[in-house]
């Protein structure tokens, strides 16, 4: 019987906190802080549900699905100190409840745990070794992704065009996010992966972080990251890309002198001044079509041929998570 989203969590969960559990308490917190935060396991999930619809063994797909999950928490540590992020999950990044070197530090060990949770499993014989060529995919592209991300508001770049913030994506969020777990799937199976799920796997993936750009600027409680973040910090989003290149000359002078300052020199009421314009302008709007267009093509290649592997019930499931990747019920 195919395990309940729920159940999953809660292994991955288990799996997670116990792989981080160490003799020195206070090193144990400092490790254990993001994964025990919680989120929604997102990505483990879509590994564990592609292994089992692919005809893995539950067992391989939660140890490569805790493996992708500590992958995620030590990129967000990273990616929180690059770049200045008051909030994660809702609470203070853990750069802000503890001295930058030691959340830093946090972040190589999670990073080193990952590689070594992979190697228990290939020793064990519960992972085959292409799953770790595929982590390899994932950290090498992942950080190109965050070099072009980074370099963009380090040296003040605004001359960027939608297609410039797609292969920004492609590489940073998409491809861990959606690509590597169907590939996983297939990897933990013993079987060649399709070119089918790269291709749409990063319209999948991008989409995704497009609704993940919109919802910090028009989030809720439950969004889990500082609101308006992205102003502060600079980053190149698709709806700013969008904004820039429609707004009147006046307004995009305004916009990119406040976005070439840095986070702590920016005026609140600058940055509330271009949240509102952002807003009322029709650039959210048009990336949630861009989102939704992304997605739609992507599920309409991916769906029958979901339904043709041997695990329905975890196909099933799996067509579900990916669907709500865009509608973000996941």
């Amino acid at each position: 019987m195919v395990p309940s989203p729920q159940e999953v969590k809660d292994a991955l969960q288990e799996r997670l906190l116990g792989h981080l559990a160490h003799s020195d308490p206070g090193y144990q917190a400092l490790l254990q802080e993001y994964p025990s935060r919680g989120g929604k396991r997102l990505r483990g999930l879509l590994v564990v549900y592609a292994g089992l619809a692919h005809g893995a063994s539950l067992e391989a797909s939660l140890w490569a699905g805790a493996a992708l999950e500590l992958f995620q928490n030590w990129v967000l540590i990273h990616d929180d100190i690059e770049d200045g992020s008051e909030e994660r999950r809702g609470r203070p990044a853990l750069h802000r409840l503890y001295p930058m070197p030691l959340a830093l530090n946090a972040g190589d060990a999670l990073h080193g745990e990952m590689w070594g949770l992979l190697v228990q499993g290939l020793e064990a014989g519960i992972l085959p070794p292409p799953v770790l060529a595929e982590f390899h995919q994932v950290v090498r592209r992942t950080a190109y992704g965050q070099h072009l991300d980074l370099l963009w508001t380090l040296s003040g770049r605004l001359d960027l065009s939608p297609g410039d913030y797609f292969r920004m994506v492609a590489h940073k969020a998409a491809y861990y996010t959606a690509v590597a777990p169907l590939r996983l799937g297939a990897l933990l199976a013993g079987q060649t992966p399709p070119s089918l799920y790269e291709e749409a796997g990063l319209k999948l993936g991008i989409a995704f972080q497009i609704m993940d750009d919109v919802l910090n600027l028009e989030g809720d409680e439950a969004y889990g990251k500082e609101l308006a973040g992205d102003l502060y910090e600079g980053k190149r989003t698709l709806i700013l890309i969008r904004y820039l290149q429609e707004a009147p000359p006046e307004e995009r002078t305004r916009a990119e002198a406040l976005l070439r300052l840095p986070r702590e020199a920016k005026p609140e009421a600058e940055v509330r001044w271009l949240w509102e314009r952002l807003l009322a302008s029709g650039a959210v709007a048009w990336a949630k079509e861009e989102a939704k267009r992304l997605a739609h093509k992507a599920l309409d290649a991916l769906i029958p041929h979901l339904e043709q592997l041997p695990g329905r019930d975890a196909a099933s499931h799996l067509q579900a998570l990916l669907t709500a990747l865009v509608e973000r019920r996941a």
